[in-house]
């Protein structure tokens, strides 16, 4: 008798008939574990202070910003990384990331461009604008949220679904970018 090995059962599990299924956990953990801390101060300055900087880019700078990114991921120079992976909002994600006790693979907030503004890791590319974890979030309104399905991420190497959500500017009530959590699949069932 053959026997499956645990990614193989896993991989069966994920197929697209079933990645819709973990929705309601993704909705559950999003109103029970991340809601208490997505507008911490700490991140609602961050963004803040980087749409201060970045409201007037064009497509072309942004391109150029991801282009940036990309090319340095895995390298020892990071001009580009190090001022989104080094900043108080970055350490603030990493230990969300370590309080979750292993459900949080990784998280990252976005600007009103849908650039990176702090994230726990580095992730594949920095410009997320094109992307249904921005597209369906920001853009859309304070309450929107995007529950993805569930894959492989490279960047963690895990079976994870990213939970993301419009992050709110507390004092004035608007959308001023977004957060994705991505959390670790198995932890869901």
């Amino acid at each position: 008798m053959k026997t499956l090995t645990c990614s193989a059962l896993f991989t069966l599990i994920l197929s697209p008939v079933w990645a819709n299924d973990f929705e309601p956990s993704m909705k559950a953990y999003l109103e029970n574990s991340i809601r208490s801390w997505a507008a911490d101060p700490v991140l609602v300055d961050a963004i803040n202070g980087q749409n201060a900087r970045t409201s007037g880019y064009s497509q072309e700078q942004i391109d150029a910003l991801d282009s940036a990114w990309r090319n340095e991921v895995g390298t020892a120079s990071t001009p580009t990384l190090t001022p989104v992976l080094e900043n108080a909002a970055s350490d603030f994600l990493r230990d969300q990331v370590m309080q979750s006790g292993g459900r949080i693979t990784e998280v990252f907030i976005m600007d009103a461009q849908g650039l990176n503004v702090a994230a726990s890791a580095a992730t594949s590319d920095m410009w997320q604008g094109d992307e249904a974890k921005f597209q369906q979030t920001y853009p859309v309104g304070p309450d929107a949220a995007h529950f993805g399905d569930v894959e492989l991420d490279a960047s963690t190497q895990t079976y994870q679904a990213q939970i993301s959500l419009t992050i709110v500017d507390p004092a004035t009530g608007a959308p001023i970018g977004a957060m994705t959590v991505a959390v670790d699949a198995e932890s869901l069932m």
